[in-house]
């Protein structure tokens, strides 16, 4: 893997190196609550936020986009976002970014698959609640579609969509299926149901794994992502 990242080193910068900071100053920028030196998503779709760069100015603007002692922003980047005066670290994920550019195709025995919508966001979010799969809001679900499998009416796992980046980028996200239907292969199935839209589209999947998750990273590769960067999710809140 170390060999792999070294090699996609020598690339030209990519707006996946800073997603948060592309997607809410390109394709998503209508979601943004806060903007100029420092961005921040509509906070019902999620804790994101990100700043222009490391200038006083931006840490500053950062800063503000916190509303309160309760509230937190999540920042993805390349490295440990320092806190702005004002502020603490109250969490450090390391992640690994992996991109499908050959991602595997929908089985004639995947699903049967369904759209889910408004009426299935109380099961979702206590789906995700549940298994914490990321950052979870009560607008998360208006990302993209998201696609379920159910049984006897029970939602039994999930998966959808979330970071544009850049025209032609779409992140697979919400990835998540109840503990006791675990090994059932519903992830995978969902995962390419959603590449199957995004590449209808004409775009690359790519997603974010808790790097020490090595199941769900095995998991990825074998739907045709590869890893691409070593990235790091710093959270922030107010002293």
């Amino acid at each position: 893997m170390e060999a792999g990242l070294k090699q996609r080193a020598a690339r030209p910068p990519s707006p996946l190196e800073r997603p948060v900071w592309s997607m809410l100053t390109g394709p998503q920028a209508g979601l943004a609550v806060a903007t100029g030196a420092a961005v921040r998503i509509d906070p019902r779709y999620g804790p994101f936020a990100a700043a222009r760069d490391r200038s006083d100015a931006a840490q500053a603007a950062l800063a503000a986009t916190l509303s309160g002692p309760d509230d937190t922003i999540w920042l993805v980047e390349r490295e440990e976002w320092p806190a702005p005066p004002g502020t603490r670290v109250v969490r450090l994920a390391p992640l690994l970014q992996m991109v499908a550019e050959s991602p595997a195709p929908l089985r004639a025995d995947d699903g049967p698959f369904v759209a889910l919508g408004a009426s299935d966001v109380a099961e979702m979010t206590d789906l995700a609640l549940a298994t914490e799969p990321g950052p979870w809001g009560p607008l998360t679900h208006q990302y993209g579609q998201f696609w379920g499998i159910r049984e006897e009416g029970r939602l039994l796992a999930m998966a959808g969509e979330r970071m544009r980046p850049a025209p032609g980028l779409a992140e697979v996200s919400g990835v998540c299926t109840w503990p006791d239907q675990r090994g059932r292969g519903l992830a995978g199935a969902l995962i390419r149901r959603v590449m199957a839209d995004q590449v209808g589209r004409g775009d690359v999947p790519y997603l974010h794994s808790y790097a020490g998750n090595v199941s769900a990273i095995r998991l990825y590769e074998s739907l045709g992502f590869r890893a691409e960067r070593e990235m790091v999710a710093t959270v922030l809140a107010l002293n």
